[in-house]
């Protein structure tokens, strides 16, 4: 983890107000919608929410794509990149587009470059190696902590040989990868810094926030679920988001700097929760204490963040139409559709809440949206829920997505 570049996160806090005075907030005009014209009842929705929000016929991508959550990343470039950018050639429609929404039937995640047969070879090898080094753990007498200490040290090394190889990092999020459709060439190993994101004002990156878009996506286990989650948003912004927050910390909030990304993480937690009480919108719980929120603890919930219980939803909560939330665990965005699954994001958006943040596969922690910058912003009312997330997150083509109505403003009507 490069810790220094998240830890600047810190300081952004400071800008919330200025920031989301000084900006101006994303309207209908400037989102593109790109829906798969191979999945009907996606189509069917693009064409609802474009009516809800007064979007602009002419702006929409039509793609066509067999329907899954993953596509190669030959696919990805062929049958969702390239249709973006040529909509986007028009340098004054380009001007004006900030802002992609994925509708239902898109995919979530583009899978890593296949491999050739030499590769694959080597990978085998390699896993011949760790299946060796894992038996001698598991046979190692207790006590024996210094050979158990070198073998998991083998073990992880032979772990990061082998994704190297199969080029793991090459893997993405769909929206995070789309979200540089018009940068121009940049390295597809790991990620790239975000230039909204509010860390990184006052550094010289690569990429150029003027080709950057923000996106989000209006996607669910069902059609049913994101027409509902789209109604519950503009129901919200009509009469204002009611309920209370739920800021689920691990441990109390250290005295000083926090010393890594998970002790970062949990302190946003706690600042972000002291955020929200201080705007008056709603009462706040903030519990700091390992274990979870139980079930039945978190009554007619609107906002949320937490950690950690990796892919097992806890069902703690009540949720109010046009909730918000996010838990930061690596695999909850993973799958919406999947029947039985229990990860964060498709149980949150069953139950009803209108937008999640989760990611498609191992993120680290540093690739969360930073809780006191995101949740800061949109209890501040004035920029909309694809602004607020751009602004937090720190990293783009890496494995973070946004689900929910990208012009969800929950506190528009009480700012």
């Amino acid at each position: 983890m490069n810790r220094r570049i998240i830890l600047t996160a810190a300081w952004a806090v400071a800008l919330v107000l200025s920031a989301a005075v000084g900006a101006r907030a994303l309207e209908s005009g400037e989102v593109l919608v790109v829906v798969n014209t191979d999945v009907p009842s996606g189509a069917e929705l693009a064409t609802y929410y474009m009516k809800q929000r007064g979007i602009p016929a002419e702006n929409i991508v039509r793609v066509s794509l067999p329907e899954g959550e993953t596509v190669s990343r030959r696919q990805y470039d062929e049958r969702i990149a390239a249709p973006v950018r040529r909509a986007l050639a028009p340098p004054e429609f380009r001007r004006r587009i900030r802002c992609l929404v994925l509708m239902y039937g898109m995919p979530l995640r583009v899978a890593a470059p296949e491999i050739g047969p030499d590769d694959q070879r080597r990978l085998e090898a390699l896993q011949m190696r760790r299946d060796g080094v894992q038996r001698g753990i598991e046979a190692l007498p207790a006590g024996e902590a210094d050979g158990r200490a070198r073998l998991e040290k083998e073990r992880a090394a032979l772990d990061a040989e082998a994704a190297g190889v199969a080029q793991a990092d090459q893997s993405a999020a769909v929206d995070s990868e789309i979200a540089l459709a018009a940068a121009g060439g940049y390295a597809l190993a790991g990620w790239q810094p975000n230039p909204f994101f509010l860390g990184n004002r006052e550094k010289e990156l690569a990429i150029d926030k003027s080709r950057t878009l923000m996106v989000s996506r209006l996607d669910g286990p069902s059609a049913v679920i994101v027409r509902r989650l789209i109604d519950a948003s503009l129901a919200a912004e009509r009469q204002g988001l009611g309920g209370s927050a739920y800021f689920d910390a691990r441990w109390p909030e250290p005295g000083g700097q926090p010393k890594g990304g998970y002790e970062f993480y949990d302190a946003s937690i706690h600042r972000a929760a002291r955020l929200v009480e201080r705007s008056g919108r709603m009462p706040v719980r903030l519990d700091s204490a390992e274990r979870l929120f139980q079930p039945g603890e978190c009554p007619e919930a609107a906002l949320y963040c937490g950690w950690y219980s990796l892919a097992n939803y806890v069902e703690a909560f009540t949720w109010k139409p046009g909730a918000v939330a996010y838990h930061i665990a690596s695999s909850e965005c993973t799958t919406l559709k999947q029947a039985g699954s229990r990860v964060w994001c498709k149980r949150m958006l069953e139950e009803g809440a209108a937008a999640v943040v989760g990611p498609v596969d191992e993120p680290y922690v540093q690739a969360f949206p930073v809780p006191e910058i995101f949740f800061g912003l949109l209890v501040d009312g004035y920029l909309t829920l694809a602004e607020c997330y751009a602004a937090s997150t720190p990293w783009l083509s890496w494995r973070m997505v946004l689900v929910g109505d990208p012009l969800y403003r929950p506190f528009a009507r009480v700012r």
